[in-house]
């Protein structure tokens, strides 16, 4: 009886293996075919960039170089050591001074400090090892990241804040808020290439152009608009150049194109989101006492957040990959100041046909955006509410 009853045992444990297997085999083959256009549309491309950044690869593939091709951009290991070394002391010192900031007890006010200058100091060497990198090494691929974070700082807190107010506005209920849904959207959906070829009529230097007269109401002469590098803030009259100097105006006409792009979009999404919060909680609010600020600062904005955090993430991912609205805006007037680091990788590769040095840009950039990506989600991720 014994002997039976552990032989049943034996098979039933036999019988679950083999089910669980099949579990596994069915899983597989089911992802097989997602993972297998991730692979060849993701993952080698990849590393096959990777393998073509480490030939002197012009044309045709030439002798191995190693990291040759990254070393130009850095103009010494050294240089990028002393950038990576000042970027982690920044990141630890952020995180020490807001672990202190968030706690009571009594040695947060000594973390804090401690905190607040392992950051000066994290900042002061990045800052260093920045200025021995531009000094050494390539000087247009640095400047060009400066550009695409011009591009990116103007472009993404602009359509997050329009994006937001358009939707609340049109959430209300107003007289033909479908159509106005509609017109708000078509710009994202209609192609960027003729939608860039009329801003550059809007934005001609000529005094006839739609933009200057626009300004010449307020009694402001003609600009150049897209054919001027000055920066903005010296345009206004300040004596400032390098990193301070902002953007040019160049590139100021390029970030309103890409404003005007995705608002719709980030509009549409925010609807989305106004739509599933529960009208429950705005009654309560409202039989409590609490005015229309209120309701849109502590309810809108707090249950909207995943929604805010899914945009934010995706256009910043998106304006450092940014290229056919720039690439047909941009005039050889406004030199490098409109240059980003995805067309700086498109000159490289199909004008100077610099296929290794191109591909070794390339995989920086794309180390860049995945460090802003992971650092977006750690910092932003925390304070989503997902109710």
């Amino acid at each position: 009886m014994e002997s039976n009853r552990e032989l049943i045992s034996t098979k039933s444990r036999s019988a679950f293996k083999q089910q669980a297997l099949k579990d596994q085999i069915t899983g597989i083959l089911f992802t097989f075919p997602a993972l297998l256009i991730i692979f060849v549309f993701g993952i080698f491309p990849i590393g096959y960039s990777i393998y073509m950044s480490l030939f002197n690869w012009q044309v045709t593939k030439g002798p191995y170089v190693g990291g040759q091709n990254y070393l130009l951009i850095f103009g010494s290991w050294s240089n990028l050591l002393v950038l990576l070394a000042g970027l982690g002391l920044f990141v630890l010192g952020f995180f020490v001074w807001r672990k202190a900031f968030q706690s009571l007890n009594n040695g947060s006010r000594l973390a804090h400090i401690a905190g607040a200058l392992v950051l000066i100091l994290g900042g002061v060497i990045f800052v260093t090892g920045w200025g021995l990198m531009y000094e050494t090494g390539n000087k247009d691929f640095l400047n060009s990241l400066i550009v695409t974070l011009y591009y990116a700082l103007g472009t993404v807190p602009a359509e997050i804040i329009l994006g937001l107010v358009l939707a609340y506005i049109l959430y209300q209920d107003i007289i033909g808020k479908e159509a106005f849904r509609m017109i708000y959207f078509l710009p994202y959906i209609t192609p960027s290439i003729s939608t860039a070829v009329v801003f550059q009529i809007i934005f001609s230097s000529r005094e006839t152009s739609l933009a200057n007269q626009l300004i010449g109401f307020f009694g402001i002469d003609p600009l150049r608009w897209r054919f001027e590098p000055k920066p903005v803030l010296n345009l206004l009259g300040f004596d400032v150049s390098g990193l301070a100097g902002g953007p040019s105006l160049a590139l100021l006409t390029i970030i309103f194109f890409g404003i005007w792009s995705f608002v719709g979009y980030n509009t549409v999404i925010f609807l989305s989101g106004l739509g599933n919060i529960p009208k429950e909680i705005y009654e309560a609010a409202e039989m409590d006492g609490g005015s229309k600020w209120d309701r849109f600062w502590h309810i809108t904005i707090p249950m909207i957040s995943p929604v805010t955090f899914y945009l934010t993430l995706i256009g910043f991912i998106g304006t450092f990959k940014a290229f056919n609205h720039i690439y047909v805006m941009r005039t050889p007037s406004a030199q490098n100041t409109v240059v980003t680091t995805s067309l700086l990788v498109f000159d490289r590769f199909y004008k100077a046909n610099q296929y290794s040095v191109a591909t070794a840009q390339a995989i920086v950039l794309f180390v860049i955006i995945l460090g802003l990506t992971l650092a977006q989600n750690k910092l932003m991720g925390e304070r989503v509410f997902y109710g």
